[in-house]
């Protein structure tokens, strides 16, 4: 029995894709969405319903609260052992979510360094003080593949790349997903559509989200904590909507500004996941999808 995977950018349709399958195979759904782990953050994330799960068992969403931060090795942990138990049970596990580093963590041979409080407080002081450039530039001289890899302006990936080989002695770039085999032989299923047609898909989803509560949403998780989570308040739309409380409650812009971002994380969700040659693509739009990706 082989597990599968659906990947790809937002707003493709891989958790209809998902419920669909796993109608037709006797599986079970388990979210690979890190925004996805967050129990209030349904709107923003566009969480599946309970009415659209149609009776089909979801695993790992809701799992944290805003204030805690998602870690992939405890996603990883626990990923790795709902697989393994739907697997011993006859179920078909599917894995299903666009977050790439997520995914990687439970299909390859990935290992996750430790954390140092001391050392990430000091480099997150060092950027809040000096900005992301001599970071960057040090993380270049250290290891240049990391850097490559990582993009100049993130710099929380830069401070974790920093701290990992500040604690390990051994190079950022060595605990990167390298794709080969996969741990479970699986089948990984990648949905794409022409850039116009996801631009359009990306602005009516944030409109919808808008137009359907996302602002009362984040008010109402704010009160919980959602500001002092270092996870969660990073979240595309949350992070917008918060900027706007803070400033002019211009709601409109902050529903511009989230298209915008959506716009640029659906780019380089491609470009991640297009580097991975075990992905079998299809056009979302397909009518026959579901007989595709039985067909994979």
């Amino acid at each position: 029995m082989r597990p599968i995977a659906i990947v790809g950018p937002t707003a493709t349709g891989k958790s209809a894709l998902a419920v669909a399958l796993a109608e037709e195979l006797g599986g079970e759904v388990i979210n690979a969405d890190a925004m996805q782990l967050y129990r209030g953050m349904d709107i923003g994330t566009a969480k599946v319903t309970p009415d659209e799960r149609r009776g089909v068992p979801h695993h790992l969403l809701d799992v944290l609260d805003v204030t805690e931060t998602a870690s992939v090795a405890a996603y990883q942990r626990d990923a790795r052992a709902t697989v393994e138990r739907l697997m011993d049970q006859g179920r078909v596990p599917i894995l299903v979510g666009g977050s790439g580093l997520y995914v990687r963590a439970v299909l390859d041979e990935l290992d996750f360094p430790g954390t140092d409080q001391d050392i990430r407080t000091r480099l997150e002081r060092e950027l809040a003080s000096a900005g992301i450039a001599p970071l960057y530039e040090r993380l270049t001289r250290l290891d240049p593949t990391a850097a490559a890899a990582i993009l100049p302006t993130n710099g929380r990936r830069i401070v974790r790349a920093l701290e990992v080989i500040e604690l390990t002695g051994r190079p950022f770039s060595a605990t990167m997903p390298r794709p080969g085999p996969t741990r479970y032989d699986t089948r990984q299923i990648g949905l794409d559509l022409a850039t116009e047609e996801l631009d359009r898909r990306v602005d009516v989803r944030v409109t919808r989200m808008f137009d359907h509560g996302l602002v009362d949403e984040v008010a109402r998780l704010e009160k919980e904590g959602l500001r002092t989570g270092r996870t969660a308040s990073r979240a595309l739309g949350y992070q917008q909507v918060l900027d706007e409380l803070d400033a002019d409650h211009d709601m409109a812009a902050a529903a511009a500004a989230t298209a915008q971002a959506t716009r640029r994380f659906v780019r380089r969700q491609r470009s991640w996941f297009r580097r991975d040659q075990r992905i079998h693509w299809l056009d979302a739009t397909r009518t026959d999808l579901v007989a595709a990706a039985l067909a994979c």
